[in-house]
C-alpha cells in the first residue's frame, strides 16, 4: 500500500513540472570556463567565479606547492573536526581572521585616496569573523543580534536573496518586526522610518550591494544620508556579489562607493569572486563577541577545513592586484548588459540611451516573462555552445522568469561578442 504522504509529495512535484517549476540536479563536470554536460563543451555564463579564478589550474598549481613548502609545515589539515568552540578554531582560521581585518582597514584607510574629502583620519577598526557560508552568516547574524532584549524594527529590501529572509524570520518576536520596503525606493524607505513607533529603539536596515538576480546596485550614499537622520538606525549591508569585484582592493561596493565606515555588518563570501568557501563579517569587536556567543549556525557548526582557510588566504594575498581582472570583467559586462537592454527594450535602442549605460555588476539578467519562453531560450543558448540556465518563479517575482547570464573574467572579448550573437 503507497504511503499517502509520499503519493501527495508525487503529486506536488507532478505539478511542479506542469508550471515548468521543477528542479533537478545537474550532472556536470568543471574544464576552466567549460562545463561539460551530456558530453556537450559549453562555455560556462552562469557561475558565480566573477574573477574566473576557480578554473585557474596555475594558480591551484602555484598554491600546492607554496603549502608544501618546509617553511609551512605541517601542511593544513583536511577537516577541522569540530566547532570553533571546541577544537576547530585553526590557526589558519585565526590568520585568515586578522589578514581580511587588516584588508578592510586598507581599504577605508581615507590616506590611501588623496581625491576623497573625507579628515585624514584613521578609520575605526573593524574585527572579522569567519563563518562556514554566507547562508550561514544570514540566517545566524540577525537572530543573534536581535537577541538582545531590545525593541527592534528591521526594514528589509524587497529583493534581497533567500537567505537574508530567513534570517529576517528567525529573528522575529515580541520584540523584533519586519517590514521590506520596495526594490530601492529609498523614498519608502525614509516614510518607514519617519513613522517607526517611538518605543523602537533600533532600526536595523538590511540590503544587499548588488543584487544577485537582478545585477544592480544599491545606493549605499543614500542609505548612509537616512542613517545620519537617526540615531537608532544601523547598516547591514551584503556583499556577497561585490566581494572580489568591486573596489581598488576588491572589498566590494562599499569599498567603492567610500562608505566603509559606515556600514555596521559588513558581510562578504569567499564563495563567489574567491573560488573558495566560507563567509565572513567585519563589524565593532564587542558585536563579534555577542556572534560568538549567540550567533547558533556557528556555535553548533564543524567549522571548514583549514586547508580551505589556508586557499582563502592565498587569493585574499592576491586580490589587490587583480585590479586588471575587474576592469576585463566590467569591460565584458557592460557590452552585454548594453545589448539585453537594447533588445529588451526597443525602445531605447538609440545610441545616446546605451552610451548612457554605466557597470553596475557581471550580472546580467535577460528577462522574458513567462517560464516557457525563458526555458526555450536557454535551451537555444546551449544548442550554440553555453551553458545559460533558466532562472523562474519563486526564485524570482512571478512573470519576471529570466536567464541569468553571469560574466566572468576568464571570458573573452570573443566569447562576449559570440554571446551577444546568439542573444
Amino acid at each position: 500500500m503507497a504511503n499517502p504522504i509520499t503519493t501527495r509529495l508525487q503529486e506536488a512535484l507532478d505539478s511542479l513540472k506542469v508550471s515548468q517549476q521543477y528542479r533537478q540536479l545537474p550532472n556536470l563536470e568543471h574544464q576552466g570556463p567549460y562545463i561539460i554536460d551530456k558530453g556537450k563543451k559549453l562555455l560556462n555564463v552562469a557561475s558565480n567565479d566573477y574573477l574566473g579564478l576557480g578554473g585557474d589550474s596555475e594558480l591551484q598549481v602555484e598554491f600546492l606547492t607554496q603549502i608544501q613548502q618546509p617553511s609551512l609545515r605541517p601542511m593544513p589539515k583536511m577537516s577541522a573536526t569540530s566547532s570553533r568552540l571546541l577544537t576547530g578554531n585553526d590557526e589558519q582560521l585565526q590568520a585568515l581572521e586578522v589578514e581580511l581585518q587588516q584588508w578592510y582597514q586598507v581599504a577605508a584607510d581615507p590616506l590611501q585616496d588623496k581625491s576623497l574629502s573625507r579628515p585624514p583620519s584613521r578609520p575605526p577598526s573593524k574585527s572579522a569573523l569567519v563563518i562556514n557560508s554566507g547562508y550561514h552568516a544570514n540566517i545566524g547574524i540577525l537572530p543573534a543580534l536581535t537577541a538582545l532584549p531590545v525593541k527592534t524594527l528591521i526594514l528589509a529590501d524587497k529583493l534581497v536573496h533567500a537567505s537574508i529572509i530567513d534570517g529576517i524570520r528567525l529573528s522575529q518576536s515580541k520584540l523584533c518586526a519586519y517590514r521590506r520596503y520596495r526594490h530601492n525606493d529609498y523614498q519608502q524607505l525614509a516614510l518607514m522610518i519617519e513613522r517607526a513607533d517611538v518605543t523602537v529603539e533600533r532600526i536595523i536596515i538590511v540590503t544587499e550591494s548588488i543584487f544577485s538576480m537582478d545585477g544592480d546596485r544599491a545606493d549605499l550614499h543614500k542609505l548612509v544620508q537616512l542613517k545620519a537622520v537617526d540615531s537608532r538606525i544601523e547598516l547591514y549591508v551584503d556583499e556577497a556579489h561585490a566581494t572580489g569585484v568591486l573596489g581598488n582592493q576588491g572589498l566590494g561596493l562599499a569599498e567603492e562607493t567610500q562608505t566603509l565606515i559606515d556600514i555596521d555588518y559588513l558581510v562578504g563570501t569567499f564563495g563567489k569572486a574567491f573560488a573558495s568557501v566560507g563567509a565572513y563579517i567585519l563589524c565593532d569587536d564587542v558585536v563579534r563577541q555577542w556572534l560568538i556567543n549567540h550567533m547558533r549556525p556557528l556555535i553548533f557548526s564543524t567549522a571548514l577545513p583549514p586547508i580551505n582557510h589556508a586557499w582563502t588566504r592565498f587569493i585574499l594575498a592576491k586580490m589587490p592586484q587583480l585590479n586588471n581582472q575587474r576592469q576585463h570583467l566590467a569591460r565584458l559586462s557592460l557590452q552585454l548588459s548594453q545589448h539585453v537592454r537594447q533588445a529588451v527594450n526597443q525602445q531605447h535602442d538609440d545610441a545616446s540611451f546605451i552610451q548612457q549605460m554605466s557597470y553596475n555588476s557581471p550580472i546580467v539578467p535577460y528577462i522574458l516573462g513567462d517560464n516557457a519562453s525563458t526555458i526555450a531560450k536557454a535551451q537555444q543558448l546551449q544548442d550554440a555552445g553555453f551553458y545559460a540556465l533558466p532562472i523562474r518563479p519563486p526564485t524570482v517575482p512571478a512573470n519576471t522568469a529570466r536567464i541569468r547570464l553571469v560574466m566572468n573574467a576568464a571570458l573573452t572579448d570573443e566569447d562576449c561578442q559570440r554571446l551577444i550573437k546568439h542573444l
